[in-house]
């Protein structure tokens, strides 16, 4: 793993927007810039934000890259189960992709009861709550216990700086937001994918608890896989080795994703209201080495990178790309 001073000597270099007028029109998502091209393509630039508690909450080093070169990689893997938006990488925080029109729910599958945010199914569990997301659930589980099978929890896709709802499916079928037909595609496609999912992460080592999917339609009426997949960001992994032992023991899993933050805000009381605690560099560097970490168990390959100027490489490789 590179050392933790490269980590720090990035922090100042961190990529937290780009300005890249000649790409055409920008719309800013909570991590990723996108700009959409008169051809029909859309350029997707992941940033190093960190959004937890549907909120922007920090700016970690290498993150966007980690991200993108992640979630390219499952969209190689997984084209057998369901397509992608994806055309091209030219740079490792760049996916060029097909313009889709974004379904309006996020399909969230969960094979273990866990979580630190409102939408999670633990935060209802433990305050008493046994009918949840339209779902029964028995007496008895502790946190971070294995689900008897996975489900699928859907929410709404919120804008930026608005907190995703829960939904049933029968609330999504009676508002119209997919179609029945719809529906189905996105539950079976969800259900196979996160099979995979589970498989090739342990043989890794890693246990995939769970994670989210955003599909989106094409302009030809298919529907694909958008956004990311299987990242840090959208899923929760823990070491599979320590697992037992540490739950058991009463601690949390060895998170390898934005867990690690999202409980450390959690224990100074933050919940997404209010100002964003200040961030000390030894987390913010910490919380890098979790996404470098989840890179190499995920990828099964060495992270490395020198600190540099991310804004500047993306330009000039996005203007090579188009030839400009």
């Amino acid at each position: 793993m590179i050392s933790d001073q490269i980590i720090q000597e990035q922090i100042k270099h961190t990529l937290t927007e780009t300005n890249l007028e000649f790409l055409g029109a920008k719309y800013e998502g909570k991590v990723r810039d996108n700009y959409t091209t008169q051809d029909g393509q859309r350029i997707l630039i992941t940033t190093d934000k960190l959004s937890a508690f549907d909120r922007n909450i920090a700016a970690i080093p290498f993150k966007g890259e980690l991200l993108n070169r992640i979630s390219t990689s499952w969209f190689k893997k997984t084209q057998h189960i369901v397509g992608s938006h994806m055309i091209a990488t030219p740079d490792p925080n760049v996916v060029i992709g097909k313009e889709c029109q974004p379904l309006k729910i996020e399909m969230i599958i969960r094979g273990y009861i866990t979580g630190s945010t409102s939408t999670s199914i633990w935060h209802s569990y433990q305050k008493g709550e046994r009918l949840i997301y339209g779902l029964q659930f028995p007496d008895g589980l502790n946190k971070n216990d294995k689900l008897p099978e996975p489900i699928i929890t859907p929410t709404t896709k919120a804008p930026k700086g608005e907190h995703d709802e829960r939904l049933t499916k029968q609330e999504i079928l009676d508002q119209g937001l997919v179609t029945p037909e719809e529906y189905a595609f996105l539950e079976e496609k969800t259900m196979k994918l996160y099979a995979f999912g589970v498989q090739e992460c342990a043989k890794n080592g890693l246990i995939l608890m769970d994670t989210k999917y955003e599909f989106g339609k094409t302009k030809e009426g298919e529907i694909v896989l958008i956004d990311e997949i299987h990242t840090p960001d959208s899923s929760r992994f823990a070491i599979a080795a320590t697992f037992d032992e540490r739950v058991q023991s009463g601690q949390e899993p060895d998170n390898l994703n934005k867990e690690f933050l999202r409980l450390w805000l959690a224990n100074t009381g933050y919940q997404g209201e209010g100002p964003v605690p200040n961030i000390p560099t030894e987390v913010i560097v910490e919380t890098a080495k979790k996404y470098i970490q989840a890179f190499e168990y995920i990828t099964g390959e060495t992270f490395t990178a020198e600190a540099g100027d991310v804004n500047a490489r993306i330009e000039q490789n996005l203007r090579k790309y188009y030839n400009l």
